[in-house]
Parts: structure tokens; C-alpha cells; sequence
């Protein structure tokens, strides 16, 4: 197998992971305001992600540098192309960063307030602009001869890549509910669980469409297999929701979203960054890639610290696996750690 085709792979299982991960992380913002009654089930669900939302986005970071180094013509098209929408998704990780960070910092309850609704807008821009910018990427973007973007903003806003938008931003919600429902435990978990039922049938639906639409854009056989399996994987979820086995559940929106992403990547190939004005000016694996040399460089550092990483990670979430309630919330917890 060619280092081209490896590094694509590696590309594709990073984001794989970053939506997984981060995917529950954005739906538990989102849901902020709908699942928590009062401050202390709101701390509840802070807690719930404190010890690793920080950890998952490393994903979207290492995604990012390894197409920097991998494939620089895919990242310069990319980055500059989906310029505003990258700044956007950018601006709202920065603010729902500093929400985890600041909202303990005073005992107000108008400070609290605000960092609050900064944590939901900086999940749900996110969550939909994502959806938005690989919608766009697998369907095709007007490039030139010289790998340069020629669109704008509004080329993006188009019904498949608002669709895509919809779908994440349902899938997420429905991930996080998910996850609420499994890492929590009182009247919060039963809320997640009901509602984790109702946004992911919304959520299948919306799907359900765009992944036919996709596979009849650029769909290939094995992409066709995944998107079925993706949408059995949901519907899975969805059941065992409904049968009170928190766990089953997440486990069907985590594969569910791994497998719709991979189905997406298995359609782009050997494509990174088609061109809808001229195929002949689609980036691919081949024409978008750094030198050999660079890749076989990067590919020994992957080796080495990749295992390292991802056994750290998945240490954490050992630690941090019990559930949290409303009676682990201290009624008055000090300054520096009241808000998780």
C-alpha cells in the first residue's frame, strides 16, 4: 500500500475518533438548557465531560497538522477555501473552552449565566458547521487549474451541505443524550435517555437522506455497506434507549457516527478535495501529497507515539467511568470548583 493511501487512512481514522468523541461533548453543550432544572444538575452535566472534553479535541488537532504535513496542497485549498467557517468553528472551541474554565470562577448567578450560553453556542456552531464543510468536501467545490477555491461563503450554504449541518447537529444532540443517560444517574438520566429517543429519530431521518444522497453522488459498494451498517448501528441505539440499556445505546450512536464518517472517507477516495468545475482540477491522494520522504518520517513517529496516546486516553475514561448524580455536588463547593 502506497504512504499516500496509508496517510489518507490514518486522516480518516482521526476524525472518526474527533467526531465520536467530541461528537457527545458537543451534544451534552447543546443540551445544557433542555436536560438540567436548576444549577446543580447543570454542574452535573459540566462534570460529565470536565475530565475529557479537553482530551478529545487533541483529535481535530493532530487531524489537522497530519493534513498539514501529509497533504499541504489539500490543507491550503481547505483552509483558505473554508476560511470563514474553520474561523467560525475555531472562535466557538475557544469560547466553550473558556465556559469549562470560567463559569466557577465567580459565585454569580448571571456570570454563570453567560458562561453557560457560551458553552451551548460554542457546541452548536461547531456541531453544524462541521457537517456543513464535509458535506461540501465529498461533494465537490469549485476549484481551479490552480488548486485555488473560487467560491464563497454561499457556495457552501447549498441543501446538501445545510443538510449535512442538520445531521450532525441532530446526531450529536442524540450522542450526547446518550452519554448523559450513561454517565449520570437520578431524574437527569431518565430526561436523557427520553430525549436521547426523540432527537435520534429525528435524527435517522435526516440521515437516512443525506447518506443516500451521498452514495448517489459519490458512493462506491463498500460505502454503501457502511452507510447501512451506520444507519442498523442507530437504529440500534435507539432501541436499547428505549429498553434502559444506557450503554447499548451510546455504543450505537458511537458506531453509528464511526461508520457514516468512514462511508463518507471511503466515497472521497482517491479524491481529498474534488473540483466541481473541472475533475481534471480535483485534489487527490497523489497530486495533494507531501514528498515520500516526509511521509515515511511521519509514518515512524506515528507508529511510536499513536499507541502511547491512545492508551492515555483510554486510561482516563477508566478513572473517570462512574456516574455522577445530583448528591456528589457539594451545595457549596468552593470558588474554583463550583461550576463542575
Amino acid at each position: 500500500m502506497e504512504l499516500t493511501t496509508v496517510w489518507f487512512s490514518l486522516i480518516a481514522v482521526l476524525w472518526i475518533g474527533y467526531f465520536c468523541l467530541e461528537g457527545f461533548d458537543f451534544g451534552v453543550g447543546m443540551l445544557l438548557p433542555v436536560l438540567a432544572r436548576n444549577d446543580t444538575e447543570r454542574r452535573v452535566m459540566y462534570n460529565s465531560v470536565g475530565p475529557v472534553w479537553d482530551g478529545n479535541e487533541v483529535w481535530v488537532l493532530v487531524a489537522g497538522g497530519a493534513t498539514f504535513a501529509a497533504f499541504p496542497e489539500w490543507y491550503a485549498t481547505l483552509f483558505s477555501g473554508f476560511y470563514l467557517p474553520l474561523l467560525l468553528i475555531l472562535v466557538g472551541l475557544i469560547v466553550r473552552g473558556l465556559a469549562f474554565e470560567y463559569r466557577a470562577k465567580r459565585d454569580d448567578d448571571r456570570w454563570r449565566a453567560r458562561w453557560d450560553l457560551a458553552l451551548i453556542i460554542g457546541s452548536v456552531v461547531p456541531a453544524l458547521l462541521w457537517g456543513v464543510a464535509f458535506a461540501n468536501i465529498v461533494a465537490g467545490v469549485p476549484i481551479d487549474a490552480d488548486k485555488e477555491f473560487t467560491g464563497n461563503l454561499f457556495t457552501l450554504l447549498n441543501p446538501f451541505g445545510l443538510l449535512g449541518g442538520l445531521v450532525t447537529l441532530t446526531l450529536f444532540a442524540t450522542h450526547g443524550a446518550m452519554f448523559v443517560a450513561l454517565k449520570t444517574d437520578g431524574e437527569i438520566r431518565h430526561r436523557a435517555r427520553e430525549l436521547a429517543v426523540k432527537i435520534g429519530a429525528v435524527a435517522a431521518v435526516l440521515a437516512v437522506v443525506f447518506l443516500v444522497w451521498t452514495q448517489a453522488k459519490t458512493g462506491t459498494a463498500v460505502s454503501a455497506v457502511l452507510f447501512v451498517a451506520a444507519a442498523l448501528a442507530l437504529v440500534g441505539g435507539l432501541v436499547a434507549a428505549r429498553a434502559g440499556r444506557e450503554g447499548w445505546a451510546f455504543l450505537g450512536t458511537f458506531v453509528t457516527i464511526g461508520l457514516a464518517v468512514a462511508g463518507l472517507f471511503v466515497g472521497l477516495f482517491p479524491d481529498v478535495m474534488p473540483s466541481s468545475t473541472d475533475v481534471a482540477y480535483s485534489l487527490t491522494t497523489t497530486n495533494a501529497a507531501a514528498t515520500p520522504y516526509t511521509l515515511e518520517v511521519m509514518t515512524w513517529v506515528a507508529v511510536i507515539f499513536t499507541p502511547i496516546v491512545l492508551l492515555y486516553q483510554a486510561w482516563t475514561y477508566w478513572v473517570f467511568r462512574k456516574r455522577i448524580a445530583v448528591h456528589h455536588i457539594p451545595t457549596a463547593a468552593p470558588a474554583a470548583t463550583a461550576g463542575r
